[in-house]
């Protein structure tokens, strides 16, 4: 059976674990600027250190272990270390001819650890989902406070930079493309169009998953949305879910997850951070706690997906499993109730 048609089934059964966050995880290796050069880019003119990217390239074992571990708390979807894999956002570092190794590479260590845990048990399979990030532009809104007009960025160009990680993730062995951290739809839709091209060059059909942010107490992404408007926005390709990520805690997501749930005919995921951050910008919520609150998405039938973001660690993510496998999945709407 082919990883897409056992990925359907799996969502017909049961609610699927996402993992939790990299960054989070990759903190705790406290790699210095020379850990995140190595050998290969010790004579590179610019600073690379926080590059996390890189470090598929330059520290593979330290990715390859953070996917063990969420796989060894019952992940059933591995996402690759590919947050930050466009030339937009690789520009930084002036690393842009890196892009499709980056991205490909990044998906061979999740495919390989995915590989392993399945043929341990074939009953759970694990999938990877090749993470593409928001790039630090947006398409929607000026960063010229005194030219309202200007735009760094144009969709295009974002068309252009997202085809080229798509391709190299999907090289690389992904099951899955996540659209993630949207909070300027605009970006989001330059990602989906590219990936749409992908899809009619090499005749096949990607399952896409789509996570938007929403920002604040407003109830609306960064460019100004409401969730129901981003919905809307992202519904005319043929998805395989949407859903919300960052930004909140699980409390906090919940009255726009049921917004989503009601009128989407998609399958629902949620990986929230693991509550609001504090004065120094750590998590403080602990698994149990987090757990717990994600409790009233599985009561109320909300999600088919979940897992965690910023702040979350294997332990999240394995108190988040345990809670959710006595709860059935969200059934799927047959029709919209969204009107246009």
């Amino acid at each position: 059976m082919k990883n897409t048609e056992k990925l359907h089934k799996a969502l017909s059964e049961r609610i699927l674990i996402l993992d939790g966050a990299m960054g989070t995880m990759l903190q705790r290796y406290n790699f210095t600027e020379e850990d995140y050069r190595g050998e290969r880019f010790k004579d590179w003119e610019h600073p690379l250190k926080g590059n996390n990217d890189l470090l598929s390239l330059t520290q593979p074992k330290a990715i390859e272990e953070v996917h063990r571990k969420y796989l060894e708390a019952d992940a059933d979807i591995i996402e690759t270390n590919t947050f930050s894999g466009t030339t937009i956002a690789m520009a930084d570092y002036h690393m842009e001819d890196l892009v499709y190794e980056l991205n490909f590479e990044s998906a061979k260590i999740a495919r390989k650890v995915c590989d392993e845990f399945t043929a341990k048990n074939p009953e759970k399979p694990r999938f990877v989902a090749g993470s593409i990030g928001p790039t630090n532009r947006t398409a929607s809104l000026s960063p010229d406070v005194n030219d309202p007009g200007f735009r760094a960025i144009t969709f295009d160009e974002l068309r252009i930079a997202y085809k080229q990680q798509a391709e190299a993730l999907l090289d690389g062995g992904s099951d899955i493309l996540l659209v993630e951290t949207i909070f300027d739809t605009l970006n989001a839709k330059a990602a989906l169009f590219a990936i749409d091209e992908i899809q009619e060059e090499r005749n096949i059909q990607i399952p896409i998953m789509v996570s938007g942010t929403i920002t604040d107490a407003s109830g609306r992404t960064l460019s100004g949305q409401t969730a129901e408007a981003f919905l809307i926005s992202v519904s005319h390709l043929n998805l395989l879910s949407v859903g919300l990520n960052c930004a909140l805690g699980a409390e906090q997501l919940t009255p726009y997850l049921e917004t989503l749930s009601k009128n989407s005919e998609f399958y629902i995921s949620a990986y929230p951070n693991a509550g609001l951050p504090n004065a120094f910008g750590q998590y403080d919520e602990t698994p149990e706690f987090m757990a717990e609150q994600i409790r009233e998405y599985a009561e109320k039938g909300l999600i088919n997906i979940i897992g965690g973001c910023c702040g979350t660690t294997p332990p999240h993510i394995k108190a988040i499993a345990d809670l959710v496998k006595n709860y059935e999945p969200r059934k799927i709407n047959q029709f919209t109730n969204l009107s246009v």
